[in-house]
């Protein structure tokens, strides 16, 4: 009896080695990508790598339970996008409160704009305006936008991470990009 127990339970101390060695190649593959799509939503880099750990974490718990496991990078940014959407909503909420305790005098939070020092103005205010009018667009825009233009992803990597067709990709794309326009002239 002990050794039938005994086999079953090296049997599974392999199964779970073996879904360890997949998650940490896939994670490997991902990670970066992770890190970019948190930093494209909240612009911190403290918080991007924040929202990169927790995801990670996340999809360490879950990936036992994932089916399709050649999704993982699609699966990972779209945790990724949303932990970093609650994180920049959750920040907006407190600062908000903040702002209704601090009286008249007081400035609450810093500005954050991770621009190099060396920059010169005229492109720190064109960077700062071009965020802002991002930071404006309805969530399914920005993530196009910022995948496909930012990070430089092409239409179909941009769909198999969305989990969208390509030409709700090209869609939202053109829609991103007309509402830039208009929000920077």
């Amino acid at each position: 009896m002990h050794e039938e127990t005994a086999g079953l339970a090296g049997d599974l101390v392999m199964v779970d080695q073996d879904l360890e060695r997949e998650f940490e190649t896939r994670l490997a593959e991902s990670s970066t990508l992770a890190f970019r799509v948190a930093y494209g939503v909240l612009r911190h880099r403290q918080d991007a790598e924040d929202v990169a750990q927790e995801a990670f974490v996340k999809a360490y718990r879950s990936f036992r339970e994932l089916r399709e496991r050649e999704r993982f990078r699609a699966w990972l940014v779209r945790m990724t996008w949303r932990l970093a959407i609650d994180r920049r909503r959750n920040d907006r909420r407190r600062l908000a409160r903040e702002d209704a305790l601090a009286g008249p005098d007081e400035v609450v939070g810093p500005t954050r704009l991770d621009i190099g020092i060396h920059e010169d103005l005229e492109t720190r205010e064109r960077a700062r305006r071009l965020w802002a009018a991002i930071d404006a667009l309805p969530d399914k825009l920005r993530i196009a936008i910022v995948l496909a233009n930012i990070e430089e992803h092409d239409i179909g990597d941009v769909a198999r991470l969305l989990d969208v067709p390509e030409g709700t990709v090209k869609s939202r794309l053109f829609l991103a990009r007309q509402r830039l326009k208009e929000l920077l002239q």
